[in-house]
């Protein structure tokens, strides 16, 4: 009897590289995501008092936050660019980038240098973003979570790793340069990785279908325009009022561009969003209120909190990575609940004269944002995952306008020292009630969205021999029929990826819906295409007829 012959995708083999690559690979994400995300505080003020007095302060504080409008263009970009330059190569072009800009930064003595080293490493800070969620994405499960608990951990610790160099410093310029010796780390793990990944067999990674990279350029739209209204309001001298209104805008047109898509990708980038908009803005305002001027411990008192929330909140992705697929919305929801905790302790133990209280908001904030950003790249395809993180970025700045508000309208009138500090921690504490409704209406969004269909789901292939998709069968939409391409046919570029942009193509097949869900083949419903015949697996020769040959 002929059977069909047992083929293995070749991108699994490739996949399944020495552990050593994946040990590198997990210790660049430690190294590098802080150092990303730790470019996007502005603390040029924190050392005004040593500017040159023929330099333009205020003109040297608005150029030194340019690092985050240029992050934001760029992920998006760096994207949609992964089908051509694969993710290790632009992960090293990152870390070379932020490279540049640190040794470049020593020699700043102008606004325009200023704004070209800060611009550079917003760059370099948004290639390393969207490289290593790339990197990680096939790779062993733990490796994703891992990214994702050091999203979370980074976003939450991104004000204080910003200050820390600038303690008792004698040149301004630190806050170019803040760490040039875990750059040079970085940059070597870098080498390594680069290295390893092509000794290993180079395997494929994730590329973005034609559909989803036209949704990643879409992301860069409202990316310009929250930077525009940035720039103007740091240059124009805006109220409170319209700072804040623009600011809700924003954030609303982001949420109106992630209700795009599939209700995986939606649930993504709903939760991308909820993150970036809450996180780091929160964590920046309750470590600027517990600094030691202002009756707090100081940096020195916060990093045991710091630690115990990021262990908690790797420990918590990486039991949400392993033990939790298949209900992503759910545990996602869970993760943005556990974020709203976190802002009413805020509102309850801070300001805090012992840091250890702390830990409480901090543990909640940064184990929920790792648990609901876990979950909900669960069931999404790369491009979708790319796609959400652009508009988390986008929601950091916007966040960022609003708490700006909030503090503009808090510190209107004063007076005194002690109306100074009791204005920022009023501000603090409207900023966490505002950010706790604005992660309720972000859950209630997803919810109801969750109830529309979907126009299609993209089913990753597995990350390793054995490993199945992370969207089971049960979990895909309603459709007539699925298209399947198997993962080892190449596709119009070469690269064994299925377009999902409905492209005909001679390698995809119609066939049934039902037990259509294969490991290693890509799965999109087709909606209205019912009655047609299965493809029929081509036949191997049986040992019957290879004896009779």
């Amino acid at each position: 009897m002929a059977v069909p012959p047992i083929q293995r995708p070749p991108h699994q083999a490739r996949l399944s590289n020495s552990w050593l690559l994946d040990i590198v690979l997990g210790l660049l994400v430690v190294a590098s995501l802080p150092l990303a995300v730790v470019s996007i505080p502005n603390t040029l003020s924190v050392v005004a008092r040593l500017l040159p007095d023929d330099l333009d302060q205020a003109g040297l504080m608005r150029t030194n936050g340019l690092s985050l409008p240029a992050l934001m263009l760029t992920v998006p970009l760096v994207a949609a660019a992964l089908r051509r330059v694969p993710a290790p190569h632009l992960l090293l072009g990152g870390l070379v980038l932020v490279a540049l800009s640190e040794a470049a930064g020593g020699y700043a003595g102008s606004e325009f240098f200023v704004g070209v080293v800060r611009v550079l490493r917003g760059v370099g800070a948004g290639v390393i973003l969207a490289a290593t969620l790339a990197a990680v994405w096939h790779r062993a499960a733990v490796l994703r979570a891992l990214w994702a608990g050091m999203f979370g951990l980074s976003l939450l610790t991104a004000q204080a790793l910003a200050l820390w160099p600038l303690d008792a410093v004698s040149s301004w310029r630190v806050t170019l340069q803040p760490y040039p010796l875990v750059t040079g780390v970085a940059l070597g793990l870098a080498a390594v990785h680069l290295v390893a990944w092509t000794l290993g067999g180079r395997s494929a990674g994730p590329v973005p279908s034609v559909r989803e990279r036209g949704r990643l350029l879409l992301t860069a739209v409202p990316a310009a325009g929250i930077a525009a209204l940035a720039i103007s309001t740091a240059t124009e001298g805006w109220r409170a009022v319209p700072v804040m209104v623009l600011a809700v805008v924003a954030i609303l047109g982001l949420l109106a561009l992630a209700s795009i898509g599939s209700s995986e990708s939606r649930t993504s980038a709903y939760t991308m969003v909820a993150v970036g908009a809450v996180l780091l803005p929160s964590a920046a305002q309750v470590t600027l209120v517990e600094m030691g001027g202002l009756g707090g411990p100081g940096l020195r008192g916060l990093w045991v909190p710091y630690a115990v929330a990021g262990v908690l909140a790797i420990v918590a992705a990486v039991a949400v990575r392993l033990f939790a697929q298949g209900v992503g919305r759910r545990v996602a929801s869970l993760g943005l609940l556990a974020m709203v905790a976190g802002l009413c302790s805020v509102r309850l133990v801070v300001p805090a004269a012992d840091g250890m209280v702390l830990t409480v908001p901090f543990s909640l904030l940064a184990a929920g944002a790792a648990v609901a950003v876990t979950a909900a790249l669960q069931g999404v395809g790369a491009g979708a995952a790319m796609s959400g993180l652009s508009l988390g970025c986008a929601g950091v700045l916007a966040g960022f306008l609003l708490g700006a508000g909030v503090q503009m309208a808090m510190l209107d009138g004063v007076r005194s020292a002690q109306e100074l500090v009791d204005s920022f921690v009023g501000a603090l504490h409207w900023w966490a009630l505002a950010g706790g409704f604005l992660l309720v209406m972000i859950i209630v969004l997803a919810a109801v969205m969750a109830r529309r269909p979907g126009r299609g789901v993209l089913v990753d292939e597995p990350e390793g021999p054995g490993t199945p998709p992370d969207v089971p069968c049960a979990g895909l939409p309603p459709a007539d029929v699925l298209l399947v391409r198997g993962a080892d046919q190449a596709g119009p570029d070469g690269d064994g990826t299925v377009r999902s942009d409905g492209d005909d193509d001679p390698s995809t097949v119609a066939i049934p819906r039902v037990g259509a869900v294969m490991a290693g083949q890509i799965v999109e419903p087709v909606a209205g295409a019912g009655g047609v015949t299965p493809a029929v697996p081509p036949q191997g020769q049986s040992p019957e007829d290879a004896g009779s040959a």
